[in-house]
């Protein structure tokens, strides 16, 4: 790789791609919060509606594989300029959107020029340092990457409750200014970026488009229409599998695949692979459920809910520049090792949450996670594509964005699922011990009954209901509570399954991937 100009010039170029990267990170989720506004605006359905978050995650998930090919095609320098102006006009788009259709349209646009952003801002920030401070690189990039999730649902919730909804996309016009100006003045093209010889491989980007598409929508809109039980859904999961069987049927066959797969040869790049995608199926279903029962059964509100997670983030950050300067220098197996199993004991010690848990034993349990992420996310970032050749880091950075993506794509699907599914069972087996013969409820409901007559206002026949609907309540509470404590054991199995996959890492050092 060419070494960089200069000490502010990398740093300048890192600033421009984490810029770049969290604008793009933060629209994945900051729109979720402010979706019953929407409804409103446009008086449309719940079903409707949550095609905002669905378009925008299709879009990114059809672009990130075939990325790195766009970036040789068209020059690197032009398409990060030219993503980075659709997204920013997208997004006032999206704020100034007529209709919902409209919405939606520039939503799909959004994704598709932010997908592309992000696997090209790593690669550029990887460019931009020598090969020994890679973990640095990794770990500026990483900043942009972490911080999107953990302050979009706090952003977007304070943006739609001061301000009004446009306001989560037109905040990305300034940012998108400042970021193309500051990548026009500083990016460069690598020399060795050069045009794909030969005719395009057209049927690799139609079976990428259909199979990692229909991937999406059935990982989004599955629980929502109950898996398998929908025709839709089915059909989805059936055009998924085909289509991503023929991509990678064609990747390894064609004379000029569009996304050559052979960097899989590699053990640490498929392991590295394989550990990201885990690590996200655990991280993304993290994030959507710690808020959830902060607020739906401890009574936070999304303010506090987003407080909770943001130490996490400064441990992260902190995590990261830590393993960015110890690269090299500890073994990356050890690094790695350690931060699935912080993760694993942070969701460890969330198994023992309970409707009295106070927020400092949140915070702590999170602070953990955090850590993790740090430890887990550098290394895999640069350890992974080490000896990857130049010409192919574009690819190999659109294919570890790409398993991120979809491993917390799976995640929340899996967390959402196995959360309703854990809820109706805990309840079904509760209910079992409402009965007349259980004298322990019968004597609690007794004293319910003459606690509220005196207090309630109600004849005798109404408080004896109120005292029941109260004991129905407090069922459903104590199911999702168990529910809940339930698939947070899930994770811990799920970070710990990521331990194997870290004997193939290996430590930073020379020696190239040939392709001949």
């Amino acid at each position: 790789m060419d070494a960089p100009r200069g000490t502010a010039h990398k740093w300048i170029v890192a600033l421009t791609t984490m810029l770049g990267t969290f604008m793009e990170v933060l629209d994945t989720s900051v729109a979720n919060v402010a979706l019953p506004h929407m409804k409103g605006t446009f008086a449309a359905g719940t079903d409707e509606i949550t095609w905002v978050i669905t378009s925008y995650l299709v879009a990114n998930a059809i672009i990130l594989p075939i990325t790195g090919w766009l970036g040789a095609a068209f020059g690197r320098k032009r398409l990060y300029l030219l993503c980075l102006a659709i997204f920013t006009l997208a997004s006032f788009g999206a704020g100034a959107a007529p209709s919902l259709a409209w919405l939606i349209l520039m939503r799909v646009i959004q994704g598709l020029a932010g997908g592309a952003m992000v696997p090209m801002s790593q690669a550029i920030t990887l460019e931009a340092f020598p090969q020994e401070e890679h973990g640095m690189a990794s770990a500026i990039f990483g900043i942009g990457v972490i911080f999107g999730p953990i302050l979009g649902p706090l952003v977007g919730g304070w943006i739609t409750d001061n301000w009004t909804w446009p306001w989560i996309f037109w905040i990305n016009i300034p940012v998108g200014v400042v970021a193309y100006y500051l990548a026009f003045t500083f990016v460069e093209d690598p020399e060795y970026l050069r045009r794909p010889e030969g005719a395009v491989d057209y049927w690799s980007l139609i079976f990428v488009a259909v199979g990692l598409g229909c991937l999406e929508l059935f990982l989004s809109r599955g629980e929502r229409l109950d898996w398998f039980a929908s025709n839709a859904m089915k059909a989805c999961a059936g055009l998924a599998a085909l289509g991503i069987a023929l991509f990678i049927w064609r990747s390894l066959t064609a004379e000029n695949p569009l996304v050559d797969l052979r960097m899989f040869r590699l053990p640490e790049f498929a392991g590295g692979m394989a550990i990201i995608f885990i690590i996200s199926v655990g991280l993304y279903a993290a994030f959507i459920l710690v808020p959830l029962f902060v607020q739906n059964l401890l009574g936070f509100t999304p303010t506090w809910a987003g407080l909770i997670l943001s130490p996490g983030g400064v441990a992260s950050v902190v995590a990261m520049i830590a393993v960015g300067l110890a690269m090299g220098k500890v073994d990356v197996r050890l690094i790695v090792a350690a931060g699935a199993a912080s993760m694993a004991y942070s969701a460890w010690l969330l198994t023992h949450v309970n409707l009295q848990t106070g927020m400092a034993y949140l915070v702590t349990a999170w602070i953990f996670h955090g850590l993790g992420l740090g430890f887990v996310f550098v290394p895999i970032a640069t350890a992974a594509v080490q000896r990857i050749p130049p010409a192919l880091v574009g690819t190999a950075s659109g294919m570890f964005n790409l398993m991120r993506n979809e491993g917390g794509s799976v995640g929340i699907a899996l967390a959402s699922t196995l959360l309703a599914q854990r809820a109706q069972f805990h309840h079904a087996r509760l209910a079992e011990h409402i009965t007349p013969f259980n004298g322990a409820l019968q004597t609690s409901y007794v004293s319910l009954n003459q606690g509220l007559f005196p207090r309630a206002g109600l004849d005798p026949v109404s408080v004896r209901g109120l005292s029941q609907g109260l004991i129905g309540a407090e069922v459903t509470r104590q199911s999702f509570l168990m529910s809940f404590v339930d698939v947070f054991g899930f994770l811990v199995v799920v970070f710990l399954l990521a331990l194997p996959f870290v004997l193939t890492l290996r430590n930073p050092q020379g020696g190239g991937l040939s392709l001949h």
